[in-house]
């Protein structure tokens, strides 16, 4: 067992975006980070990027096996777990009408359930440390996206998802939030851009900021709600969109 002195962070979707941006400001206030993701070669480079304070796991969050033997890798060889970002997750943009069940149920299989097993399978570690979880939700959480339905409906799962382990969870020491931010600068929207399913201009002129946001400006948020700084936060969906939520410029 290789016993952390420090905080030890597990991150699914570890290997890019959001989840390697938290990984990197968590190992910046002295952490260590277990990355958890399906692409090996990702998880291999940016894990070397990393340097010695960084391990990762290849796991598939949609397989219930792969989860449970990550979260025992951790026991085994961190001996702790402080904090659990579940920060997985795909878009696959189509018509409603044209959304089979397959793929509606991969979506929510990805994100949604995928969030509820590495929650469940880190239980035991983090009501040992009192640790923290947060999951990543979504302004599409609280809109209704034309096209967006499977993507929509996972994400206002994971912060009823989140409001529910913050009650029940609550007693054993767990506090547990979730992040909602806008849309988000990344390898990810990059490639929606590129194939035409995503068209920047209406977004940032519907963002008060009136610009996406970068991975690090997402990481920053959920490190607080990660951190002892938010000690008393419980049960919170922080919107980290740029304003665009509340925006009321549309009635003006």
């Amino acid at each position: 067992m290789c016993n952390s002195t420090g905080t030890v962070a597990a991150v699914t979707g570890g290997a890019s975006g959001i989840g390697l941006a938290f990984a990197a400001r968590w190992i910046k206030a002295g952490g260590r980070v277990v990355l958890l993701d399906r692409a090996a070669g990702d998880l291999e480079r940016v894990v070397a990027e990393l340097g010695d304070s960084a391990r990762g796991i290849v796991a598939d969050v949609t397989v219930s096996a792969d989860v449970d033997a990550a979260y025992a890798s951790i026991a085994a060889e961190e001996g702790r777990l402080d904090a659990v970002v579940n920060s997985a997750g795909i878009a696959r943009p189509a018509p409603s009408a044209d959304v089979s069940d397959a793929d509606f149920a991969l979506m929510l299989d990805i994100h949604l359930t995928g969030t509820l097993r590495n929650c469940r399978a880190a239980y035991p570690l983090l009501r040992r440390s009192g640790g923290a979880i947060v999951n990543i939700a979504s302004v599409a959480a609280h809109a209704g996206m034309p096209g967006r339905l499977s993507y929509t409906t996972a994400k206002a799962g994971i912060a009823g998802l989140t409001r529910t382990l913050a009650v029940e969870w609550a007693a054993d020491g767990i506090r547990t939030n979730a992040v909602g931010p806008g849309y988000v600068r990344t390898a990810l929207t990059d490639q929606l851009v590129e194939q035409g399913k995503l068209d920047p201009a209406p977004i940032t002129a519907r963002t008060p900021l009136g610009r996406f946001a970068e991975p690090e400006e997402i990481a920053e948020a959920i490190y607080f709600l990660a951190s002892p700084a938010a000690s008393y936060v419980n049960g919170h969906v922080l919107m980290a969109d740029g304003g665009m939520t509340i925006d009321g410029n549309w009635y003006a």
